[in-house]
């Protein structure tokens, strides 16, 4: 970075782990509550939507869809984040999110929310989402998998405040006084953003800054290099495979209740046991990722998370009463916390902090497509069988799918790099330079004094030759006393008068 305050991910400066880093780790915190639970936040007021604008409820189902997608449009974010930096980006993020949902409490229609709340809001939590998880990215590297875990925490801690919260300003203030009130309270993602602080490098020279910025490259703004990657296009296949079941089960799992005739209240308890386990699941997921003989594996730690998440919809399909029901949400909030905490670790792991701002982004395109598609597919099965076991039977199926394409792909087409033995150690020369300065000094009168300095050189010669004795040194070039005697042998001549002499100081 040169000593400017710039905001590039391939700037060499040393994540510091800790520090500003907690800063940091609190802004994505809040920023991934946000993201994450205010779409399903927004539903408690769908009733009061249904009564006023005379629409049914698959109708205002949409919101919800919109909001979702806009959130995971990840390449707009990634050309801007590699434009203009994290923070600037996540401060405009903030005011768009606040203005839309502002503007919807103005609707006189479900089109001027689906706009408002859907697109302009869904807008402004995307510009804050993913620069809060690159700006994790650069801050923490020993830590990361930990940083990750507890970032994804916030999750289900907003789920189980903002939910609560939206009843409480539904029943108080009606849902254009709450939407009013929830667009005054995610002006805080402008706060958040204002502690994206980038990393400073130390001061260098005008003239090396110069240098260096004549001869860097510009910065793409979408590095679609990272598909030349083989980890990554297996990456984010199995992650678009996970993404269609992943989210099916918290969807239905109420209705699934509900459906074998427990009450309402009741029903709605099983999201609270799942948020509540899953706000423990992540950090524990992330110090064991962090473990030195863990995070080497941690792809291999992501697909037993998948097959564990899968494994447990499909278990989860022969629930006939409530208590099963509980068991299974407690599992699933395990599995699910796991999950969470650990896709972008490995994506980070996979690409690297340079190319992490592209990556995510085009990652997060291909999660929004099948978002759009798996919960709507799965309510076409229910509309189809009647019964809820074939939900959840297929979401099972298609995160046990993911996690088996990521494992294998990998051990079959990534190939590890062996490690090379470490180069040997210099030999040190056997004369150190003061001696090396004597033996090469030219003695001022050599024919008259050439005994005493030969033997000067003769006991530095000694000296220089046990020496080497000690070090056992093998190579022939690093044995210095050898070469010079063989050097000062060749140059030396002898004068009629059998007077030694050097051929330098003879002339």
């Amino acid at each position: 970075m040169g000593g400017a305050v710039v905001d590039t991910g391939d700037s060499g400066v040393k994540a510091p782990d800790g520090g500003w880093g907690w800063a940091v780790l609190f802004g994505c915190f809040v920023i991934t509550g946000f993201s994450y639970a205010f779409p399903k936040a927004v539903s408690v007021f769908f009733k009061e939507l249904i009564r006023e604008f005379g629409v049914g409820y698959s109708d205002t189902a949409w919101i919800s869809s919109i909001l979702l997608a806009i959130i995971f449009c990840g390449p707009i974010c990634s050309i801007l984040v590699n434009r203009f930096g994290c923070r600037p980006v996540m401060m405009v993020g903030g005011l768009f999110a606040s203005l839309g949902m502002i503007l919807a409490s103005f609707s006189t229609s479900i089109i001027h929310i689906y706009l408002s709340t859907g697109v302009i809001t869904g807008l402004g939590l995307a510009l804050n989402f993913q620069p809060s998880l690159i700006m994790l990215n650069r801050y923490f590297s020993e830590k990361r998998p930990l940083a990750n875990g507890l970032a994804a925490a916030g999750s289900p801690v907003a789920l189980c405040c903002l939910s609560p919260l939206g009843q409480v300003l539904q029943y108080k203030y009606g849902w254009r006084g709450g939407f009013l009130i929830l667009g005054g309270i995610l002006l805080n993602c402008c706060a958040c953003g204002a502690l994206m602080r980038p990393l400073k490098a130390p001061k260098k020279t005008s003239e090396v800054d110069e240098k260096e910025k004549k001869s860097k490259p510009k910065p793409k703004l979408l590095d679609f290099t990272v598909f030349k990657d083989c980890g990554f296009l297996i990456y984010t296949v199995a992650a678009a495979i996970m993404v269609l079941g992943l989210f099916v089960p918290p969807v239905f799992v109420v209705s699934y209740a509900k459906e074998l005739g427990n009450e309402d209240t009741k029903s709605a308890l099983l999201l609270t046991i799942l948020g509540f386990i899953d706000i423990f699941a992540r950090p524990t997921c992330g110090i064991i990722a962090g473990l030195k003989w863990v995070r080497p594996r941690c792809v291999y730690l992501f697909s037993f998370a998948m097959i564990f998440n899968g494994t447990t919809d499909l278990i989860g399909s022969m629930a006939k009463d409530y208590p099963s029901l509980v068991v299974f949400c407690i599992f699933f909030g395990i599995s699910y916390g796991m999950v969470g905490a650990l896709q972008f670790e490995v994506l980070m792991a996979i690409v690297g902090t340079e190319k992490f701002s592209s990556a995510i982004g085009l990652v997060l395109l291909v999660e929004a497509i099948a978002v759009l598609v798996g919960p709507p597919g799965a309510g076409r099965i229910l509309d189809a069988t009647k019964n809820y076991m074939f939900v959840f039977l297929l979401a099972g199926c298609e995160v046990v799918l993911a996690a088996l394409v990521l494992a294998i792909c990998n051990m079959l087409f990534i190939k590890r790099k062996p490690q090379q033995p470490d180069p040997p150690a210099k030999m040190e020369m056997a004369i150190t330079e003061t001696e090396m300065e004597e033996l090469n000094k030219e003695p001022k009168d050599n024919q008259d004094n050439g005994g005493g300095d030969n033997g000067k050189k003769q006991a530095i010669e000694h000296e220089a030759m046990a020496k080497s004795d000690d070090k056992k040194v093998e190579e022939p070039e690093s044995i210095g006393v050898d070469s010079i005697e063989v050097e000062n042998t060749s140059k030396k001549m002898t004068e009629p008068n059998g007077v030694v002499v050097e051929p330098e100081s003879s002339l």
